[in-house]
């Protein structure tokens, strides 16, 4: 069992807390009352119970404590949404203050001050050449439905219907989403998404679909686009926009070369092509980099922004040069688009970020845990990859007998994926999954993590990958 919380004991002027859980033994997950009462009275889609199968009485920063009184290092942090963690005091501050003063929960796209602070404090986040000819779109809450606004948006300033995503890609699950995802799985009961969509290789080194790996394959993909581009016999039409993730989340965690994103920023001036950065998962600085483009030097014509923009409420947006504001009013709307609670909590986010130098530590605390992930990848036999940016990572896992696939790469075992996810969510650390097969381990932890709580969570992955090996021998 797990005693140590830290909700009572709080320091307010330390950002980083460094409580971790204190566990004996292994956690006990087997349903409680709650969780059966889910599975009574709740649809088959859930998801995350399944896999994480703890009820949550509260949490404070980087922990939760479930209803057993078990308390758990939390690296997913509402998968990227809570990137100060729960519950922190000022953004809790903030939100009493504001509905003391009467603010209304949602106002359609009226403006209020709230609104206002909130644009103001997105622009000052966001670089400085892209902010200053930038118009701000708000969107209904969820980040798909910023992804379909700016699917709209590319279609009717170009004129042109043909969309561009890439293999691995995770933008929504919206009917024009779901058509860019690269998930097979997800899609295979879906009929009528939307059409016209075409998925390019993206840069994944140890699966590389030209079997070069490494930055020459980067240059394989790039040069796969042009040449496409510039055949006139290729069977596809010049597209309206081509839709990217940075760093791909659900797709394992891939971040893209930079120097990939400025060739994509190439191909699209020179054919008229929108670029759009779906910045959902990876943005406000959980990278190291106050939106993961920055390291490129270059800028979107469309960014979308979700998860972490709203400082933990549902939020989302578009940020795109005024002079695709093609836009008649009233062409996407949305009741709530107006939530002034999140525009509250977005900006408080972005203002303790900013004094907190969050993105700093982000940058720096990611390379100690990658270090130490790595570490851990010299010593056992099924981690095939270490990759990602900053506080967003992923440990691709292999089967640890060395087996190969017909194109002699590491074999995926997504089986033992979850088993490693299970063990180490009985001795305290919550990971999620994802990727090709399901054998990507995701670690996306609130920027807030302290050392000693990531020294406590490749301690507990480490462990708990032998836990899972040592299960799969004796079968």
């Amino acid at each position: 069992m797990s005693t140590a919380f830290p909700l009572e004991t709080m320091k307010e002027n330390n950002p980083f807390d460094t409580t971790t859980p204190q566990v004996t033994g292994v956690y006990d997950l087997t349903p409680d009352q709650l969780l059966l009462d889910q599975e009574q009275h709740e649809s088959e889609v859930r998801s995350y119970p399944r896999r994480l199968p703890l009820a949550i009485k509260r949490a404070y920063g980087a922990l939760v404590e479930d209803t057993r009184g078990q308390v758990f290092l939390d690296c997913l942090a509402g998968a990227g949404t809570l990137s100060l963690g729960y519950n922190h005091p000022e953004i809790n501050q903030a939100l009493k203050d504001q509905l003391d003063t009467g603010l209304p929960y949602q106002t359609l796209d009226i403006t209020t001050e709230a609104k206002a602070n909130f644009i103001s404090k997105v622009k000052a986040f966001l670089p400085e050449e892209f902010a200053e000819n930038a118009a701000i779109q708000f969107c209904g809450p969820s980040g798909a439905d910023a992804v379909e606004a700016a699917i709209k948006l590319a279609k009717q300033t170009t004129g042109r219907n043909t969309m561009f995503a890439f293999r691995g890609a995770y933008h929504g699950m919206t009917n024009g989403t779901m058509g860019m995802m690269g998930n097979l799985s997800t899609k295979a009961r879906r009929t009528g998404l939307m059409s016209d969509v075409h998925f390019m290789p993206f840069p994944y080194s140890i699966r590389c679909p030209f079997g070069i790996g490494g930055d020459e394959g980067a240059r394989a993909g790039i040069r796969y686009i042009e040449r496409m581009l510039g055949d006139d016999e290729s069977g596809i039409m010049k597209p309206a926009a081509i839709i990217v993730e940075p760093v791909q989340g659900e797709g394992g965690a891939i971040p893209a070369p930079a120097f990939w994103l400025r060739e994509l920023r190439r191909i699209c001036d020179e054919h008229g092509i929108l670029l759009i950065f779906d910045e959902i998962q990876c943005g406000v600085g959980k990278t190291g980099y106050r939106m993961a483009y920055e390291e490129s030097g270059i800028n979107p014509d469309i960014l979308c922004l979700s998860k972490a923009i709203g400082g933990g409420l549902p939020m989302s947006i578009l940020v795109f040069n005024k002079k695709i504001d093609t836009w008649k009013a009233g062409e996407h709307t949305g009741t709530f688009r107006g939530n002034q609670l999140a525009m509250v909590s977005g900006a408080k986010a972005l203002e303790i970020i900013e004094r907190d130098n969050l993105v700093d530590h982000a940058h720096v605390a990611g390379q100690y845990l990658r270090h130490g992930l790595e570490g851990i990848q010299s010593r056992v036999s099924c981690i095939a990859d270490v990759r990602g940016k900053g506080l967003m990572l992923g440990v691709e896992v292999v089967k640890a007998n060395g087996e190969t696939n017909k194109f002699g790469e590491p074999a995926a075992d997504g089986e033992l994926t979850l088993a490693i996810q299970r063990a180490a969510l009985e001795r305290g650390l919550m990971v999620e999954k994802g990727g090709r097969e399901g054998s990507v381990i995701r670690f996306l932890p609130p920027m807030i993590i302290s050392y000693e709580q990531i020294d406590f969570a490749l301690r507990t992955f480490e462990e708990a990958i032998n836990v899972a090996v040592a299960q799969q021998e004796a079968k």
